[in-house]
């Protein structure tokens, strides 16, 4: 709901509210709203609640020079301990984004079961657990800033050459592929705030 901006950057967090939207009882809310203030997708207030942290554009740096080097990290590690059942379901997942009509939602949740496969293949789960939290952060920047213009085709393409290096156990250009598929969303983003902040203030 936050990365969707379904609860949009500075929106109040209702226990109650979520529990009747959710059907689940307080106690795994509370759990859940722990680890997002935990990892930085809620703010605590004291005496007065929670709410949705904003989007801090300033730290767009630190978070895509961590992915730059997590990402790669990843993939080499993956293609030193992935299976081919990773390799199969990455190609049954970009076998899909080729299918008449798929929407740009779809193709960066194909994007996401890409960096999950690759995740998963690397064997590592504190690795994966900070890469997890770190795309989720780069998702909500996706839905602030790109959601409506966005081509994700190229996402696409990108992880079928990642897919290709995996196959045949070229971990150097894996990772190297890995590292330019981030950097490109990144320039995506910033691309597309520098066209945000630019834009003329309605009504001057």
């Amino acid at each position: 709901m936050i990365v969707g901006l379904e609860l949009a950057p500075g929106d109040v967090v209702r226990e109650g509210d979520l529990q009747r939207r959710l059907g689940i009882g307080r106690t795994p809310i509370r759990e859940a709203l722990q680890r997002l203030a935990r990892d930085q997708f809620v703010t605590v207030l004291p005496r007065r609640g929670m709410l949705v942290s904003g989007i801090d554009v300033t730290e767009l740096g630190l978070l895509y020079e961590t992915r730059a080097v997590l990402e790669p990290f990843a993939a080499r590690l993956a293609c030193a301990r992935g299976r081919e059942e990773h390799w199969t379901a990455m190609a049954e997942a970009l076998e899909l984004a080729g299918a008449p009509g798929v929407t740009t939602t779809e193709l960066l949740d194909l994007d996401r079961t890409c960096h999950e496969l690759t995740w998963a293949a690397a064997g590592n789960r504190f690795l994966t657990d900070t890469l997890d939290t770190l795309y989720a952060q780069s998702d909500r920047l996706w839905h602030l800033y790109l959601a409506d213009v966005a081509d994700m085709g190229h996402a696409v393409e990108e992880h079928g050459r990642i897919l290709d290096a995996f196959r045949h156990g070229d971990a150097h250009r894996a990772a190297a592929l890995a590292e330019t598929h981030v950097r490109s969303f990144d320039a995506q983003i910033r691309a597309a705030l520098r066209e945000h902040l630019e834009a003329p203030v309605a009504g001057r």
